[in-house]
């Protein structure tokens, strides 16, 4: 076993041992878990990306946080990047779907359906469900559905495909939880109503706001709400306002009628030339690359 820390999409494939193919590179990416080495033990770590994964044969122990569910039937798990995860199998026999999805992706499709709000993906959710056979066999096709679709020259195919994660989230929100219980320490609470406050706020008003600040609208010191968030998350509270600056920012530049200075003041920098040095710095792009070439690639 290695241990896989703020691991990337380029880290998860080469650690399976793929290259990288067309759609690898792609916001997200639909496989059949026997196509990866799912027999193998997989340490605790965080993954740049999201990933909700359908397991329908083998068995094994998936750890979050330092909880743990025994996987011993059919079950459908969410994991996202602010979570440690592990995987220890049981059994050789490892089949299902996964589906793996960036930030990109959500920002491109921030406003639409339950993907982005899906309460599987909140600090304080349980990302464990246990299908029974008929929503097994439902969910199997969405994730055959999806295949299909990431295989097309269909140009919407990408919209298609989250419209199934949509409904897979529907489904999986009229089963019962798993009951993994997170630990309910003082931290993991307060960094909790941070990321809740952190979305809030870049959702209603979209300006920028310094770590003090959401410590004074929590109540608490500013140094309490670094280390709480550092113990949680593993990053900054510095580091995550940025990264969700970032994907407010791609949201606005999808829309051509905000113009990249309008989104600047937007963002809360005074200056239009601050704000592509903080895009490009984060992302590898300016924001006029970034909008031509998701033009391009639409």
């Amino acid at each position: 076993m290695i241990k896989l820390h703020h691991q990337t999409l380029q880290d998860f494939y080469r650690w399976h041992q793929r290259e990288e193919s067309e759609h690898d590179i792609n916001p997200v990416a639909v496989y059949r878990r026997e196509e990866f080495s799912c027999s193998r033990s997989l340490e605790s770590g965080r993954y740049k990306f999201y990933k909700v994964s359908l397991c329908v044969q083998g068995s094994g122990r998936l750890g979050y946080a330092d909880c743990g569910v025994d996987i011993t039937r059919s079950a459908l798990a969410f994991s996202d990047p602010h979570i440690p995860y592990s995987w220890e199998p049981y059994s050789a026999e490892q089949t299902g779907y996964f589906c793996l999805f960036t930030e990109d992706f959500l920002s491109r499709r921030k406003r639409h359906g339950v993907l982005p709000s899906s309460p599987f993906f909140q600090l304080d959710g349980d990302p464990v469900r246990f299908p029974d056979e008929e929503q097994t066999r439902l969910i199997s096709y969405f994730f055959e559905r999806m295949l299909l679709e990431q295989n097309s020259n269909y140009p919407g195919k990408y919209a298609v495909i989250h419209n199934y994660l949509d409904l897979i989230i529907h489904e999986a929100l009229k089963m019962q939880p798993s009951h993994l219980l997170f630990r309910n320490t003082a931290a993991f609470r307060l960094c909790s109503q941070f990321m809740i406050l952190l979305d809030q706020h870049f959702s209603e008003q979209g300006d920028w706001r310094k770590p003090a600040d959401f410590a004074g609208q929590l109540y608490v010191h500013v140094n309490h709400l670094n280390r709480s968030v550092r113990e949680v998350t593993g990053k900054t509270t510095t580091t995550l306002i940025a990264e969700r600056a970032v994907l407010e920012a791609k949201h606005l530049l999808l829309q051509p009628s905000h113009t990249i200075a309008e989104i600047a003041y937007r963002l809360g920098f005074n200056h239009p030339g601050n704000f592509n040095i903080f895009f490009k710095k984060h992302t590898g792009l300016t924001p006029t690359e970034f909008r031509r070439q998701t033009v391009c690639s639409s």
